[in-house]
């Protein structure tokens, strides 16, 4: 189960990280292949960040197990 504030909106990769257990590496994968979150980026800067809703959360709550490695 994972218990979040009824006020957040969006999630950062990190934060999805830390409430799913799944590890970065595989969200990426994840959200790629399933077409998970929305890719942000920064005026002037190159990298990307995934933001996900409250919904793609619970998706990958319920159907992706926790990182073992």
């Amino acid at each position: 189960m994972v218990t979040i504030k009824s006020s957040q909106k969006t999630f950062t990769e990190e934060e999805i990280s830390v409430l799913t257990g799944i590890c970065r590496e595989h969200l990426r994968d994840l959200a790629r292949s399933k077409h998970l979150g929305s890719i942000a980026r920064a005026a002037g800067d190159q990298a990307e960040r995934l933001l996900f809703t409250n919904s793609d959360l619970m998706v990958l709550a319920v159907l992706v197990p926790r990182c073992q490695h």
